[in-house]
């Protein structure tokens, strides 16, 4: 019997320490900056954005990749995690990717340069659906107002992308969405900028 007691106790002690030093793999959606883009010399955008911060959906509003199984279920891994909050890492793909396409500067949490317009750009995710292997989709409404005429416009986008094996390749195609998406918005702001509301994009 104290064999016995012995021999589980040890094969307990294993199991807590094959736990413990199972590793966790984070994940950002930042992308690695393009240092040929980084050196290419382009004239400053006449307006600046405030990107605000994003809403996410509950479900997926947790420190662990959430993954589709099957139709209706969904599975938290807890050995791979976002570096930062969700609504925070999409907030600040969003807004390299905006600064990036628009050449305008985020002056979320500064203050605004005077005499150029300002756009408040506010973004709230649907859905964030993440399927590896398969695809990373995301479903958002988003809004640009133009603060001194406001002027605004409304719209939703809907961008579904094909995701690599693995998470890491989950994630990179949830980068290529924002992107897509932050290609929209960038698509239409320069008009906002300039006092006219255009239509939203596909339209």
């Amino acid at each position: 019997m104290i064999r016995m007691r012995q021999l589980i106790a040890a094969c307990g002690a294993a199991a807590l320490a094959a736990c413990a030093s199972a590793p966790i793999h984070y994940y950002t959606l930042l992308s690695a900056p393009d240092s040929a883009q980084a050196e290419t010399a382009v004239p400053p955008a006449n307006f600046q954005f405030e990107l605000m911060p994003v809403v996410v959906p509950a479900q997926d509003d947790v420190p662990q990749l959430v993954v589709r199984q099957g139709g209706q279920a969904v599975t938290l891994l807890n050995g791979e995690r976002w570096a930062a909050p969700l609504a925070d890492e999409v907030r600040g793909a969003l807004a390299a990717e905006l600064a990036l396409r628009t050449h305008a500067q985020d002056i979320s949490g500064t203050a605004p340069t005077h005499g150029k317009p300002v756009l408040r750009i506010k973004v709230d995710l649907r859905r964030f659906d993440s399927a590896p292997g398969n695809y990373a989709l995301i479903d958002a409404t988003w809004t640009i107002r133009e603060l001194s005429s406001q002027a605004v416009l409304t719209c939703s986008s809907r961008v579904n992308e094909s995701a690599g094996q693995g998470y890491a390749g989950l994630v990179a195609g949830h980068q290529q969405a924002l992107a897509t998406l932050a290609g929209q918005i960038a698509g239409v702001a320069p008009a906002m900028a300039d006092g006219r509301v255009p239509a939203c994009p596909g339209r």
